[in-house]
């Protein structure tokens, strides 16, 4: 009789199964990137607005400072923020790397930075000899700017300049990374801090 009862109703049930449309799971999100512990100093800023300028090429850093500093000065200006509300990462790579070092250490070592750094145009825009942009990184250093400095170049730098120099390796290090400007980070490779930079909500601009 249950049979009977319940083939009597299939008519009406399948009718009423026809009549709903279908329901759809829910789109799967897609997952947030893994966080590393050596990447957290870029969470140490504000998150209100957040940059990451990427640059690789000695001629073209010029660029890249004047940029930084007008983003920073331009918000101020027209949105009345403050250095509290920004956050700038300027990484320097491969043939900008030198810049991350104040004047004190291009003055013992800028004919070797200089011999190494790469460029786009190097006849037309030789590389220099001195940091020109140190006191502009300072003083954005100063304000929400902070330099992330490429570990595989600061390496061959510390090996160039021991061999040019008869010092140990291990002491050219620890002077260099005693000279870079502002609170600056050595991160494992510049390339990686660029993208590290973007998983964590900073918008990125590439200089060259």
């Amino acid at each position: 009789m249950f049979r009977r009862a319940f083939l009597s109703h299939m008519p009406a049930v399948t009718a009423l199964f026809a009549a709903q449309p279908p329901v759809l799971a829910p789109p799967k999100p897609a997952g947030s990137p893994m966080r590393h512990a050596q990447d957290d100093w870029l969470d140490q800023a504000p998150d209100k607005h957040r940059v990451v300028f990427d640059t690789w090429l000695a001629d073209k850093f010029g660029g890249a400072a004047g940029y930084a500093s007008n983003w920073i000065r331009y918000n101020k200006e027209a949105y009345g923020l403050t250095d509290g509300d920004l956050a700038v990462v300027l990484v320097a790579r491969h043939g900008s790397t030198p810049f991350a070092f104040n004047e004190a250490a291009w003055a013992k070592y800028g004919k070797i930075f200089a011999a190494h750094m790469s460029a786009e145009d190097l006849v037309a825009h030789p590389n220099p000899t001195t940091n020109r942009y140190a006191a502009l990184l300072e003083r954005m250093s100063k304000q929400c700017l902070r330099l992330a400095v490429c570990n595989v170049t600061l390496r061959a730098y510390v090996e160039m300049i021991a061999k040019e120099t008869g010092a140990e390796e291990a002491d050219v290090r620890k002077e260099l990374t005693a000279n870079l400007i502002g609170n600056a980070v050595i991160v494992p490779a510049g390339i990686l801090a660029v993208t590290r930079a973007q998983e964590r909500g900073y918008a990125m601009v590439s200089i060259g």
